[in-house]
This record gives C-alpha cells, sequence and structure tokens, in this order.
C-alpha cells in the first residue's frame, strides 16, 4: 500500500499530483497548485471531471472555452469566507492565470458527460458536533447536490483543540443503502503555519492502523477503515475533502465502540 502521508513536492508550481495509480485505487484524484502572480496553468481533463477549488487567492479561470474572468476573494483559507469553484466536465481543458499568489486545488473523479462547465454558486455552511468536536462545514459538492457524477468535495474548519471526522467512521464497503465505498483525500492547513495536527487511519481488524503527525500543506490518504483528526490547543486546522467511488452518495458507519458519542449527542 502507498505511503498515506503524502508531503508536497517543494513550494511553487504543482506541488501535490494524487492519481488513482499513485494512490493504489480506482476513483479519486487530487492536484495542487502553489501559482505566483502571472502563472499560467492548464490541464486536459481526460475522462475524469474535475472541481477546481480556489483555495487562497484569485486567478483568471478559462474553462471548456468559458472565461469566468478573474475569480477568488479568500485571500487566507482560515478567514472561512467560501471557496470559488469552478466545475469541469469530462474531455474539457481549462486553464488559470494567477492575479495574485494563489493556491489552487484540482479535485478529480470518473466523469460520465452529465454536467455542464459552470461556477458552482451554490456553498452552504453548516456547524456540526457539539463540544470540542464542534467544526464548521462549506459543503461544495456533497450528494443533496446534483452538480458532479462522481466527485463529493467539501472543506471544514477545526478549531484549535477539537476533534473533527470524529466519532471515528468509514466508508469502505459497496453496500448501500447501509454503506458506500468511497475513497477520500485530506489536504491539510494549519493556522500559524507552523503547527501540526494528528490524523490516524484504522480498520476495526486492525489490519491497517497509522496515525500521522500532519503538517501545513499535507494530503493523508484514506483508501479504507476510520480517519478521524484531531487540531491540537493553539493551532486551527483545515482541510479539503475529496472522496469519490462507484455510486456518488455519502453514507458511512461509525466504529461501534465509539457510537455511543454519536447516539448520546443526538439525544
Amino acid at each position: 500500500m502507498p505511503d498515506l502521508l503524502v508531503k508536497p513536492k517543494g513550494t511553487s508550481g504543482k506541488v501535490h499530483d494524487i492519481t488513482p495509480r499513485s494512490a493504489g485505487w480506482g476513483y479519486v484524484g487530487f492536484g495542487l497548485y502553489q501559482l505566483q502572480p502571472g502563472t499560467t496553468v492548464s490541464e486536459e481533463t481526460g475522462d475524469r471531471e474535475v472541481i477546481l477549488v480556489l483555495v487562497e487567492g484569485k486567478a483568471t479561470i478559462v474553462a471548456d472555452d468559458n472565461n469566468f474572468g478573474e475569480l477568488g476573494d479568500r485571500m487566507s483559507v482560515f478567514a472561512r469566507a467560501k471557496p470559488h469553484c469552478i466545475y469541469v466536465p469530462d474531455n474539457s481543458n481549462w486553464s488559470a492565470t494567477a492575479t495574485t499568489d494563489c493556491t489552487l486545488a484540482v479535485c478529480s473523479a470518473p466523469g460520465k458527460g452529465n454536467h455542464p462547465v459552470r461556477i458552482l454558486s451554490d456553498i452552504g455552511f453548516e456547524k456540526r458536533g457539539k463540544g470540542s468536536n464542534t467544526r464548521y462545514i462549506h459543503p461544495i459538492a456533497m450528494e443533496d447536490s446534483d452538480v458532479a457524477d462522481s466527485l463529493l468535495v467539501t472543506e471544514v474548519f477545526t478549531p484549535a483543540g477539537h476533534w473533527s471526522s470524529y466519532p471515528p467512521h468509514r466508508h469502505d464497503e459497496d453496500n448501500y443503502p447501509d454503506m458506500t465505498y468511497l475513497e477520500e483525500t485530506y489536504y491539510h492547513r494549519l493556522d500559524p503555519a507552523q503547527g501540526f495536527g494528528f490524523q490516524r487511519v484504522f480498520t476495526e481488524d486492525g489490519s491497517l492502523d497509522e496515525t500521522m503527525a500532519v503538517a501545513d500543506g499535507d494530503v493523508v490518504l484514506v483508501p479504507k477503515g476510520h480517519h478521524p483528526c484531531a487540531a491540537p490547543y493553539g493551532y486551527d486546522m483545515y482541510y479539503l475533502n475529496v472522496m469519490a467511488g462507484p455510486l456518488r452518495k455519502w453514507r458511512f458507519r461509525n466504529h461501534p465502540d465509539h457510537n455511543w458519542i454519536a447516539e448520546r449527542d443526538a439525544g
């Protein structure tokens, strides 16, 4: 199995290039560009659909011959403003020219040609959890929005000293409606940037059990199992999730030893 903790390659250009082949799975891809003003990047989508997420900064985006002009107004991801995002279908192309320092995420999964290129403007905001399990969500493209063929994309803000993706849960069986098989990536950011967080990826039978200290800019792969995160006191955590599998639905099961927490909080 490939290493689950993926460090960025450098500080400029395409610093992450996670493909199904490199991850050893079948669906999710994740790329990340760190761009300076005036830099242009472009890609063909091939047989994959893409959601471009302007994590930070501004860029002019052209996709499938549609010029969307300059997008992006969140200069720091920790401002918690909603991101600007573009959906690009399979068999298309896109380009981005940074107009400021810019962090651009490229989320991809198999496409089926059912959705047009467009700005994803209807991004909500959710508060989830209680106490030190409270976190804040921007559901960019989850299953209640019919905006993609395969992709599920969301971003999460976890305050310092809080837990997230908790209680531990998994979505690694193709057994709808009880559970769906979804591969997942976590792109982590920390504030202040010299901070660290923790993520554990583990199965109930113990065949996989890795606990990782994540730094600002790291990506964690979740091929299976439970995958909670923790943000230490003093450091806020952000992550961008990309999920995909054979069915575009998010059905998970909490760890049986820890499900009592969810049951108590639901009461």
